[in-house]
């Protein structure tokens, strides 16, 4: 008697919290794109900055994931994710609208670009550490993975839609209208969060952190991650809540002592350092040197956002046919080879150069983050993700501005396509960290809960895996 096939699963859009989730991510990742045309757009061209200063405007705006990250995932921790994404949508709204009354006043200058970047993102850092550790809340940790391909599908829809769209508005009208639509695109977003139903789980700081939490990273030789049990909890006094500094290192050794993460993190590191180094100046390499339009800029950045959609469609056919591992190391080896067209991009003829540089880069950036983001979910307990994604993104796009920073340095040394050349060899260099690690012969994400292994003090821990 044949056995009866496997229930088909339910699609995630038919479940109403995860359908508002996406939602919102699709709206305000559409006016995001448009915003990421114009204010380039405005420092370079409108108010005539120099490389240097174009290429401060990523520094600036990644600053606060320097300064902030760490303690935000804390704070993720303690309190309600679903408010702190509300709160700081409305914050970015606000941010963004000085901007066109600014120019409408004529009192707008490269000061307040600076300003607003800064403050925006320091809403973005909780925004984003409180969003990758709000989506275990409402999905089940076997539909993560799915759930995590569908954002990227509303990303890649937002670029190729977004970033022409904002190309035309900013010929069409003025790169500050362009920037009102990202402004509104955020209120948008806070009120479809704002109605998600699905309750968080109770947050406990006390049974979340501290010296009990730091326990919990230390890898035994037979690999896993040996944790706490609930006894070692109880036998903590009332009193001993643990303070900012202790729960932020419990976060960094908790990826210092976790076998996979401890590759993933500077390989990934290491990419947007590079990547900044080459593109804080593109702006001015793209207006400037190559002569294109900003409706063939935002036509580039359409072309990288098909290349995102094709990468959210096959992440995760991607990760099941060649193994979990090499889905995360092989992405990184063609992204980077597929850079080096951009800064071989001539006078006259870059369009392909850059539609095809864009195009792969966006496939691979995203087959490696859906399975590298999929694995840090299920991997981490429930209680740990806040400070666990906050770490992670410290250590991840903390190296954003400083490459930023250089690259707007060398830029005015050296010029601007030298510049783009020196982030586009270093950026052949990344997979390194990954493909010299236990990640590489990764076949699947676990099936184990790591929830269930803390409450139990598993040897075989929460990052137990299935080798090729």
């Amino acid at each position: 008697m044949s056995e009866a096939a496997p229930p088909r699963r339910r699609s995630l859009f038919r479940k109403p919290d995860f359908a508002r989730l996406w939602t919102a991510a699709t709206v305000s990742l559409f006016g995001t794109q448009v915003t990421q045309i114009a204010i380039p757009f405005i420092a370079a061209v409108v108010l005539g900055a120099s490389p240097g200063e174009v290429g401060l405007l990523v520094t600036v705006d990644f600053l606060p994931f320097l300064l902030f990250t760490l303690p935000a995932g804390v704070w993720v921790d303690r309190f309600s994710r679903k408010r702190i994404l509300v709160v700081a949508d409305i914050g970015r709204a606000i941010m963004l609208s000085s901007i066109p009354i600014a120019y409408a006043l004529g009192v707008l200058t490269i000061g307040q670009l600076y300003l607003v970047g800064f403050i925006n993102g320091i809403f973005t850092v909780f925004f984003d550490v409180a969003d990758q550790s709000y989506l275990p809340t409402v999905l089940e940790r076997d539909e993560l993975v799915d759930g995590n391909s569908k954002l990227q599908i509303s990303q890649s829809a937002a670029m190729i839609l977004g970033q022409p769209f904002g190309g035309g508005i900013i010929a069409l009208f003025t790169a500050p209208i362009a920037i009102a639509v990202d402004a509104l695109s955020f209120v948008a977003s806070a009120l479809l969060i704002f109605t998600i139903r699905r309750p968080e789980a109770p947050i406990d700081a006390t049974a979340a952190g501290g010296a009990t939490e730091a326990t919990a990273v230390a890898e035994p030789p037979g690999g896993g991650v040996t944790v706490a049990t609930e006894a070692a909890v109880a036998e903590e006094p009332a009193a001993a809540k643990p303070g900012m500094r202790s729960e932020i290192m419990s976060g960094l050794r908790y990826i210092a002592g976790n076998k996979y993460l401890r590759s993933i993190a500077p390989t990934t590191a290491t990419a947007n350092l590079f990547n900044n180094i080459a593109f804080a100046t593109f702006a001015v390499f793209a207006y400037r040197e190559l002569g294109l339009s900003p409706q063939f800029v935002g036509l580039i950045g359409g072309v990288g956002g098909a290349g995102v959609l094709i990468g959210a469609l096959i992440a995760s056919r991607v990760g099941e046919r060649f193994g979990v591992g090499r889905a995360i190391v092989w992405p990184n080896v063609i992204g980077g080879i597929a850079g080096l067209l951009v800064p071989l991009a001539p006078v006259g003829g870059a369009f392909p150069y850059l539609a095809v540089a864009f195009f792969v880069s966006s496939i691979t950036n995203v087959v490696y983050n859906v399975n590298q983001v999929s694995l840090r979910q299920a991997i981490t307990p429930q209680r740990f993700l806040g400070r666990m994604n906050a770490t992670m993104r410290f250590l991840v796009w903390g190296t954003i501005p400083i490459g930023s920073l250089i690259g707007a340095g060398l830029s005015e040394i050296i010029g601007v396509r030298s510049t783009v050349w020196v982030g586009s060899l270093l950026g052949l260099l990344p997979f390194l960290f990954v493909f010299f690690s236990p990640v590489r012969g990764l076949a699947k994400i676990p099936d184990t809960d790591p929830d269930a292994d803390a409450d139990a003090g598993s040897d075989s821990g929460a990052v137990a895996a299935s080798a090729a």
